[in-house]
């Protein structure tokens, strides 16, 4: 499966591109955008595979959009322009779709992104992967696997693996871009989960839980996310 954001501030436009990929099942909308500040905030909850993205939109356009993600994903352009092809290409875009869009057309696209792309699990390191971490004068390799816990903390975030919590001088939002959301979990602004080292879950009332962690630690979920977290779970 490959998961795709709609990026158009013309609905009928985004009705119709989404009715033309239901002939092809390999292909999950995960959300839709009518401008660049919808698609920035859609682009980092969602992690699409590609996107679907147009041009001349209100306030800032698809390129504007482009330079202010950190991880860029496949991008299909989809556009009633033909002035930005090359401009498209230079930005490294996978395929440049004219509107009105054809089921021909896109099958080539797709086509062209099924032979490129990654399924989405290969995307992410193993867990037994080791990243390096340096805190003044001590050094670690860290197991992805043995991080229970990441804070946030200013501009920096606190990695909680063994006895240790150093500091590590990258936010907590460009480490999780990096992190598999099958076994990381962002249970709050602050805070990012293993759920490999969830050892109880409480339910604090009719909406919110708690997750407690292997080392005693507990960290509530926002409402938002202690919904998130019931679908994932099952719950």
């Amino acid at each position: 499966m490959i998961e795709a954001v709609i990026i158009d501030d013309e609905r009928l436009a985004r009705k119709d591109l989404r009715a033309i990929l239901k002939q092809f099942p390999f292909v999950t909308i995960t959300g839709e955008a009518a401008n660049v500040a919808e698609a920035l905030e859609l682009i980092e909850r969602t992690r699409p595979q590609v996107i679907f993205l147009d041009i001349e939109m209100p306030e800032a356009n698809g390129f504007a959009l482009l330079e202010q993600l950190r991880t860029v994903p496949a991008v299909i352009f989809t556009t009633a322009y033909d002035a930005y092809a090359i401009k498209a290409f230079e930005v490294n875009a996978l395929d440049y779709l004219l509107k009105p869009v054809t089921e021909k057309r896109l099958a080539e696209s797709l086509e062209r992104l099924q032979e490129t792309i990654k399924p989405k699990a290969e995307q992410y390191p193993d867990l037994q992967e080791k990243i390096f971490v340096k805190d003044g004068e001590r050094c670690w390799f860290v197991p992805l696997a043995d991080i229970r816990l990441l804070e946030s903390t200013g501009s920096y975030a606190r990695i909680h693996f063994g006895k240790h919590a150093p500091l590590l001088a990258r936010s907590l939002q460009s480490l999780e871009s990096r992190l598999n959301p099958l076994y990381f979990f962002r249970a709050s602004r602050k805070h990012i989960v293993n759920l490999e080292h969830v050892q109880h879950i409480t339910t604090l009332n009719q909406h919110l839980l708690e997750l407690e962690l292997t080392d005693g630690t507990k960290i509530p979920l926002s409402r938002r996310q202690s919904i998130l977290f019931r679908e994932l779970r099952g719950i």
